[in-house]
């Protein structure tokens, strides 16, 4: 147990530590150096008294002394990422090279993750002409950041400087990458390019790999394609043939029955569904529905029977509860459908694209497409999307979804029975 004058004295230099504190930040430097020089008197090891004057011989260019100060603390306090960064500046000052790159390295070996230190080396190493060693590291600094919004202000012009260097020398990496790779690119399939060329944008860091994320059901192992190749569908042919019959069918309902367009997006208030917000209850992005979560909307089927005849040549996915789904998707003008995910990959998504005015376009994970009238595109939802329409007129696909061709029909019958048992657990009471 400490004794009543140990006692005494830690509450002294409590009290004086505060003060020198409070002085220091009110920019009374002058009198912070007094308490802090008290407190020494008291306790000539005292940690945060050797380093703050260190910091105040720093400020007054008494590089010497800010050296002998800030060595002291740390010979108390050898684990302190701080003062280690604070030593190397002195030494950054004095023109020591090594002894800096020293102090940062041993600050970053105490703490890895210390984004002070992370973006100290890298500006070391940019200043010694290292500029990829710098991009490196200044790549692992904006890994370690918070999120941009959140940078701390201290820290900003860093950081921002940091992600223009990794920004630029990922251009560079991929345009060296595209040079040196054309040539065996040259003997792959469109489909096989599509691949190494989101490889190397995930490479050079322009990119980032987009893995299969559901609302619903995931089935894992899958690939994470984002669209399929025609071939792997017998139906394409038919329904792109049925196109112009569709399309008036579709006219038809916007002009007799414009009021069964309902917002796609329709989530109860209190839901947290803020990707959502702009397009929640909103016409702007609206569903003229033929199938709905596996049931058939029989007025408007009725109505379309051309397109039901089309929808009945092709295996759609039928998963209770879920699938099929089918429905003429309304996209207003100057309207962006933001980035989101679908409900299961045991599915995938077919656009037959029916209106379709310039400036719109369409992303799945990296690969970016553009409808066009008759071509259908089928892509996995599973994956990370997103649509936009930039134009001053209406666009309007036909949307549906059938299987995923990867799974055998043993695995289809799993997805059913998974699905059914999901339901059953949900709706009991208890």
């Amino acid at each position: 147990m400490l004794s009543t004058p140990e006692i005494l004295l830690n509450d002294t230099l409590k009290s004086l530590a505060d003060a020198a504190g409070k002085a220091a930040s009110q920019g009374r430097w002058q009198e912070a150096e007094q308490l802090w020089q008290r407190i020494l008197t008291h306790d000539p090891r005292h940690p945060q008294a050797l380093y703050s004057l260190g910091v105040h011989a720093f400020q007054r260019r008494n590089l010497p002394e800010a050296a002998r100060l800030l060595q002291a603390a740390l010979a108390v306090s050898p684990a302190e990422p701080m003062m280690l960064l604070s030593l190397s500046v002195v030494f950054r000052e004095q023109g020591k090279r090594e002894a800096e790159l020293q102090a940062i390295d041993a600050a970053l070996a105490v703490d890895p993750y210390f984004l002070a230190g992370l973006l100290t080396k890298a500006a070391h190493l940019e200043r010694f002409i290292q500029p990829r060693a710098a991009a490196a590291v200044y790549r692992n600094a904006l890994k370690v950041a918070p999120r941009e919004a959140n940078w701390p202000i201290e820290l900003r012009s860093q950081l921002q400087h940091a992600k223009a260097q990794v920004e630029k020398f990922g251009s560079q990496l991929a345009e060296y990458l595209a040079s040196r790779l054309a040539t065996p690119m040259h003997k792959l399939s469109p489909f096989e390019a599509q691949r190494w060329q989101e490889a190397g944008a995930i490479v050079s860091g322009r990119a980032q790999s987009y893995p299969s994320a559901c609302n619903s059901l995931l089935v894992p192992r899958l690939p994470a394609i984002p669209f399929f190749e025609r071939g792997s569908f017998a139906w394409v042919d038919a329904i792109e043939a049925k196109t112009e019959l569709i399309t008036q069918e579709l006219h038809a309902a916007l002009a007799q029955q414009q009021h069964d367009f309902k917002p796609y997006i329709a989530y109860d208030a209190g839901t947290p569904v803020n990707q959502w917000r702009e397009l929640n209850h909103s016409q702007r992005w609206s569903s003229y529905f033929l199938w709905r979560n596996g049931l058939p909307q029989t007025e408007h089927l009725a109505q379309c029977p051309e397109t039901a005849k089309a929808l009945a040549a092709v295996e759609m996915t039928d998963i209770g509860g879920l699938c099929p789904n089918a429905m003429f998707s309304a996209l207003a003008p100057h309207t962006q459908i933001p980035p989101h995910h679908g409900e299961t990959n045991a599915r995938v998504i077919v656009h037959l694209p029916l209106v379709v005015p310039q400036n719109c376009h369409y992303r799945v994970g990296f690969e970016h497409r553009s409808w066009k009238v008759g071509e259908v595109l089928i892509f996995d939802d599973s994956i990370e999307h997103e649509a936009r329409n930039d134009s001053d007129e209406l666009r309007v696909v036909l949307i549906f979804d059938v299987w995923n061709p990867l799974l055998s029909s043993g695995e289809r019958d799993m997805v059913r029975a998974m699905s059914a048992a999901t339901r059953e657990f949900n709706s009991q009471n208890g």
